[in-house]
């Protein structure tokens, strides 16, 4: 997948597992946006296909930053066929509005987790650089590279504007139900854990907005997780840390992985393509 370079801060934190912990955070600060729920509630079938769903994500963003040109194009052209079939009544998937906000949620929650776990960026151009690489995930799926907040002073001035218009609805309220309750063993013995840390991220409004209970007891819980994580997950050698970005991009660049990723637009996806030894990102 080439060597990443530690000029590039995106690269080197997208890989992070501990990313994972905010999953939850990133898809309901999207979905508290009332169009960005309208299109969830009426064409997603995660609830169905869970797996299908959370590859698809993780093979978008792990594609998109460690993906080679020729892969990226492919995944890019798949996944705005795939959004350009979501419209309806207020909404369209590839809306500069809607893309500018999901792709700033998955900024966000790189950047904020990464911090409470690594205790921040080197420095400010560390973080600057890092805002302006995540751009990315809106301008590749169409979004206007000006559209995207120049700064990290421009960046957190639309973050506080757009969370202020945020509304939590019943589509949303009954996504969420249905996101922490799945049917399949596996993912349901996880949510509880990654309720608690979904509920302990999201700001109080909208935390009591998705229903989501709270407590001194729960804040004590996810303060001790959040202090073990800090304490252990640094020390982790790097290649462990990354295992689910090795192993998705593996799983998509797999002879059969492109075709079947593509069957999901309705798009032919090539074949016979030689495997690749999966390589950590780096």
């Amino acid at each position: 997948m080439g060597r990443s370079s530690d000029e590039s801060p995106l690269r080197r934190i997208t890989a992070e597992s501990c990313l994972l912990g905010g999953a939850g955070y990133a898809v309901l600060l999207q979905i508290a946006h009332p169009s960005v729920a309208h299109g969830v509630y009426h064409h997603s079938d995660f609830e169905h296909r869970p797996f299908s769903r959370l590859f698809g994500t993780l093979a978008y963003v792990y594609g998109t930053v460690y993906g080679t040109a020729e892969e990226r194009e492919r995944l890019h052209a798949v996944v705005r066929a795939m959004h350009k079939k979501i419209t309806g009544p207020g909404y369209r998937a590839l809306d500069d509005d809607l893309l500018l906000w999901v792709a700033a949620t998955l900024c966000h929650n790189a950047a904020r987790v990464y911090t409470m776990v690594f205790g921040g960026f080197r420095d400010d151009e560390e973080y600057a650089l890092f805002m302006r690489e995540a751009s990315v995930f809106g301008t590749a799926l169409g979004l206007p590279a000006e559209a995207w907040p120049k700064t990290p002073e421009a960046f957190d001035a639309y973050w506080e504007e757009a969370s202020a218009r945020l509304e939590v609805g019943d589509e949303a309220r009954d996504i969420t139900r249905r996101l922490f309750r799945p049917r399949q063993p596996v993912l349901r013995a996880l949510m509880p854990l990654q309720r608690l840390l979904t509920a302990g991220l999201l700001p109080e409004r909208l935390r009591d907005g998705f229903g989501l209970p709270w407590s001194p007891g729960r804040q004590r819980l996810f303060d001790g997780i959040l202090a073990v994580t800090r304490a252990v997950y640094p020390r982790v050698p790097r290649p462990v840390r990354v295992l689910p970005a090795t192993v998705c991009l593996w799983s998509m660049r797999r002879s059969d992985g492109p075709a079947r990723f593509s069957r999901r637009s309705g798009r032919p996806g090539p074949r016979g393509r030689a495997r690749r030894r999966a390589t950590p990102p780096r």
